[in-house]
């Protein structure tokens, strides 16, 4: 991909976050929603234009025909830079869509990862409303009642994904509102869909293998989602093999300690339950430093969740992905198996922001 300019990154990099001191035990209280619209879905399944940063993410694992796992990631990013709405210019950049994707296989030393960037417009790049209608060139991610597809075609590798609905949207937080800090400004709209059952393709090199496998898509979008003291987050989000489903975060300050935390379990009975953020402890067990960015990675984790308890373990060590063309940033997102302590395992993805760098939102 073409370098762009500075100035073109850091307009890109309002879809990621900033900077924090405080610590997570001097604000415990249950999350209060602002007064929000309830989520309305599948409608709030597309675009939201008037928030300031939206992102769809799809991750999960897959198994060849061979038996052998991979772990992949599909990001769609659409974020305003802040442009004039009143520019009447057909060249003014109103919004653009950003694009990520990784391949995780064990078999390789690192993980394969693509990205692109685009003005929304001239063919280049959209994001519809009312369903999910990502694309940004050939790449898209799209979806109908019977599910959603993906197609993306990177240099090293292509996916060619369909995820059918099987699992109920998990909805975080209060009703739909998932509180990121103290202050109830800093928060998004935010649900989730574990348990996609994945069928399709997967090229790496010039072969192309079918694939099978389970996923979990992210949706979110947000006018203030980290205030200035939030140097970056933990999160993940975890299908279990009894069909239960858990997401959970924290948000750390420049210290390394939890600024704010939360999270989401439904049960397999369906029973759901949100977390405070004094029930959520992210304990880093192993570190991986990075021979591509000198980054101290904390790759493995003790995760605990009220009365929950998870091992979250990589796939491999090296799922860096280095978007600093597009976001800014460098973030670690790999696919990770989690057990708990009755020795079930469970399967999902891990993401760490924040630890090469405070992260900038402009």
């Amino acid at each position: 991909m073409k370098a762009w300019t500075r100035a073109f990154v850091v307009l890109a990099g309002a879809v990621l976050a900033t900077v924090a001191e405080g610590d997570v035990t001097t604000a415990v209280a249950r999350p209060r929603s602002p007064v929000a619209p309830a989520l309305t879905l599948p409608f709030d399944e597309g675009a939201h234009p008037a928030s300031l940063t939206e992102w769809w993410y799809v991750t999960g694992w897959l198994k060849t025909s061979d038996g052998a796992p991979l772990g992949f990631q599909v990001t769609f990013f659409r974020t305003r830079p802040g442009v004039d709405d009143a520019n009447p210019s057909a060249f003014a950049a109103h919004e653009l869509v950003i694009a990520h994707a990784a391949l995780s296989d064990p078999a390789r030393p690192r993980a394969l990862h693509a990205e692109k960037i685009a003005r929304v417009g001239f063919g280049l790049a959209a994001a519809g409303t009312g369903r999910t209608d990502v694309t940004l060139g050939d790449w898209r991610l799209q979806s109908d009642r019977e599910g959603f597809a993906a197609r993306v075609a990177a240099e090293d590798f292509e996916l060619d994904l369909a995820f059918g609905r099987g699992e109920p949207v998990l909805v975080n937080g209060e009703g739909g509102y998932s509180q990121k800090g103290p202050d109830p400004a800093s928060s998004s709209r935010y649900y989730s869909i574990p348990g996609l059952k994945v069928t399709g393709r997967v090229r790496e090199g010039g072969a192309w293998r079918a694939v099978t496998g389970d996923a979990w898509l992210d949706h979110e979008w947000s006018d203030a989602y980290l205030d200035a003291a939030s140097v970056g987050w933990d999160w993940t989000g975890l299908n279990l093999p009894d069909g239960a489903a858990l997401m959970a975060f924290r948000i750390r300050d420049a210290s390394g300690k939890a600024r704010w935390a939360g999270g989401t379990w439904r049960a397999a009975d369906g029973t759901r339950r949100v977390f405070r953020p004094d029930e959520i402890d992210f304990g880093a067990t192993r570190h991986w430093r990075s021979v591509h960015t000198g980054i101290d990675w904390p790759v493995g984790f003790t995760l605990r969740a009220g009365p929950l308890e998870f091992a979250l373990v990589p796939l491999m060590d090296d799922q860096e992905s280095d978007s600093r063309l597009t976001t800014g940033a460098v973030y670690w997102e790999g696919a990770v198996t989690s057990r708990s302590p009755d020795g079930a395992t469970g399967r999902g993805y891990l993401e760490l922001t924040g630890y090469g760098a405070p992260l900038k939102l402009r």
